[in-house]
């Protein structure tokens, strides 16, 4: 197997732990506002990143310079913008729309891709990216129509940001050892989420944390995100995407929503209807498409595929 499929599976592995754990998130924000809860996950994370580098890849800390400091902060803000707008647009709008609005990064992905990498757009990934953006549809809008409001503005920067982060960790993640990369990232979306939480819900939250974070549900739902789904999530992406395009990784990521429709439908008591069976098995049809068809070879393989030509040069 070579390193594209462990790349996908590994990021389908991802996509899966943010379905499977979204319940568990849902139920820990009722009690602290997403805004200090994700303060506290993402600082929690990025220590986590920053110690395993420490005692195990302490090598790479000495790569660490001004420039790749200053490209992760920039994954981080668009990470923090993607997280907040969407936290601002449920304030405001529906939760089917915030997935489906938030899904179509999967569509502007290969666009940034264009501009940034130069990848061409395959006819296959434009298949995939619509059928993944249609199976969206079928699993959030199950008996009812997309209604636009005020809220899916906010929302669709927040698809903007994402789509943004994906993209730009497919131009840095080949420049940079992964670990440091992810840790300053995830430390930028930290700092920024207790700034925005001491702005827009003032001090108590971040004031009481202490406390709220002994609540089961809080400390529960802060172990499984600071470890599995932030740390170790963001730090497979950025290592991974090494070895894949954007563009898949956009359409594998599209599997999240898959994840917790059925990890809901075992542990929440939640049903699927027949709408939105047919998109589970549109976005996981994109995704098999997006990973098994043939594509432009990723910035990693490039790069090394340019170095065998430059030594084979009398």
């Amino acid at each position: 197997m070579n390193r594209s499929r462990i790349a996908g599976l590994s990021l389908l592995l991802v996509a899966m732990m943010w379905g499977c754990t979204f319940l568990i998130v849902q139920s820990a924000v009722k009690v602290l506002p997403p805004l200090a809860f994700n303060s506290i996950r993402f600082i929690g994370a990025a220590l986590l990143l920053a110690l395993i580098t420490a005692v195990f890849y302490r090598r790479e800390w000495r790569m660490l310079n001004w420039r790749m400091a200053g490209h992760a902060l920039l994954l981080g803000l668009f990470l923090f913008l993607g997280y907040g707008f969407q936290t601002m647009g449920l304030l405001y709008t529906t939760t089917s729309n915030t997935g489906f609005i938030t899904g179509l990064s999967v569509v502007l992905v290969p666009f940034l891709s264009l501009a940034l990498l130069k990848t061409a757009i395959s006819r296959y990934t434009w298949f995939s990216a619509g059928l993944a953006v249609a199976g969206l549809y079928l699993l959030t809008f199950t008996g009812s129509a997309l209604s636009l409001n005020k809220g899916d503005a906010l929302v669709l920067i927040c698809a903007v940001a994402f789509a943004l982060q994906v993209a730009y960790t497919g131009v840095y993640s080949p420049r940079y050892p992964a670990l440091p990369l992810a840790a300053l990232q995830l430390a930028c979306v930290g700092l920024l989420s207790a700034g925005a939480s001491l702005l827009v819900d003032g001090p108590a939250p971040l004031a009481h944390s202490g406390t709220l974070i002994l609540k089961p549900d809080v400390l529960w739902a802060l172990l499984v995100s600071i470890g599995p789904t932030s740390a170790f999530a963001f730090w497979i992406q950025t290592a991974c995407q090494k070895y894949t395009t954007p563009s898949r990784v956009a359409v594998i990521f599209a599997t999240e929503p898959v994840f917790a429709a059925l990890t809901g439908l075992v542990f929440g008591g939640e049903t699927l209807g027949v709408s939105a069976l047919l998109g589970c098995l549109c976005i996981l049809a994109a995704m098999l498409m997006a990973e098994l068809s043939p594509g432009p070879a990723p910035a990693a393989q490039k790069d090394e595929e340019s170095s065998l030509l430059l030594s084979s040069d009398p």
